[in-house]
């Protein structure tokens, strides 16, 4: 039997815009990349109290017909670093995080490389930064018709662009799930994390694509600029009344984050995932959190056929 399709809320994603950087991190396999790929992305999963958020946004093989190149022509794959641009000293966190995840957790996994997928006019010295690693041993090269910096290291050399270019983006594309159980709404917000992840340009930043803990801007307590969404937690529906926002018959809420390259390409990935997860058995509703755009003015839009974008 066929899941009756459930309720899409006409509402918006909330997002809001980004600094980001584009790295294409190059390995001798498949299992080292994964290894750098995980390392680089530790800890990045929100900007509440990490320096970024960070995910991998596709894999590159070279032997596959139609994908796309690497300078090395090794495996490689495409990682977004992502910081709010309303972070006053935005541009330097991000080039902060970048160093310090790149030397310690790319340049130490044997057989990696790491390029600059962006050539904007704003760019760090990246490269320069990390080859001070050489200890007056490296040196400027061209390679692969690049120009990079070559660090000595011992398991031979670490090739690194000189530059590392960065741009607006966008963060906080999200999606909801309302489910009769905990496994309906985890399996919705996997077939929405499946799909979204397929569309190029965007990255899914917490653990498994998935924040189990949604949050709201703001605490009670002074120390925290953001706490759990209380009016959408199932198990104080009794105790906050009708203040509660959880339907009778929700038992867990699960939420997926969608950050990306321009608002475009993270509303089709959103799209992506409600079409993937719209037939669940046991989800009640799709929804997404905002806060009446005092957080961001880039609107993600669940029925965009609704909304047409304002004539320019």
């Amino acid at each position: 039997m066929t899941a009756a399709r459930v309720e899409v809320e006409d509402t918006y994603a909330e997002a809001f815009r980004s600094y980001y950087a584009e790295v294409l991190i190059t390995a001798r396999d498949h299992r080292w990349l994964a290894h750098a790929c995980q390392a680089v992305c530790g800890h990045a999963s929100s900007s509440i109290f990490c320096d970024c958020e960070a995910g991998v946004d596709r894999v590159i093989d070279p032997t596959d017909d139609g994908a796309d190149s690497t300078p090395d022509g090794r495996p490689g794959a495409v990682v977004q670093f992502h910081v709010p641009r309303f972070w006053k000293d935005a541009p330097a966190r991000l080039e902060r995080a970048l160093l310090h995840r790149i030397s310690q957790n790319v340049l130490t996994c044997p057989t990696t490389a790491c390029f600059s997928r962006l050539d904007t006019a704003d760019y760090f010295k990246l490269g320069r930064k990390l080859a001070f690693f050489g200890d007056g041993y490296q040196f400027r090269a061209v390679r692969y018709g690049r120009r990079v910096w070559v660090v000595p290291i011992m398991g031979g050399e670490f090739v690194v662009d000189r530059r590392f270019g960065y741009r607006e983006g966008i963060m906080g594309g999200n999606l909801w799930f309302f489910g009769t159980s905990a496994d309906a709404a985890l399996e919705a917000a996997e077939r929405g994390v499946a799909a979204a992840t397929q569309v190029p340009g965007v990255i899914l930043p917490f653990p498994g694509g998935v924040a189990g803990s949604g949050s709201k801007a703001g605490s009670r307590y002074p120390f925290l600029f953001a706490s759990t969404n209380h009016p959408y937690c199932p198990t104080l529906r009794d105790k906050l009344g009708e203040a509660s926002r959880v339907p009778p018959e929700v038992v867990s809420i699960q939420e997926i984050i969608v950050n990306g390259c321009d608002l475009p390409t993270v509303s089709r990935a959103v799209q992506a995932a409600i079409r993937a997860a719209v037939d669940t058995p046991g989800l009640v509703k799709i929804s997404a959190g905002n806060y009446g755009g005092r957080l961001g003015k880039s609107w993600v839009w669940l029925k965009p056929e609704l909304h047409p974008p304002a004539a320019s």
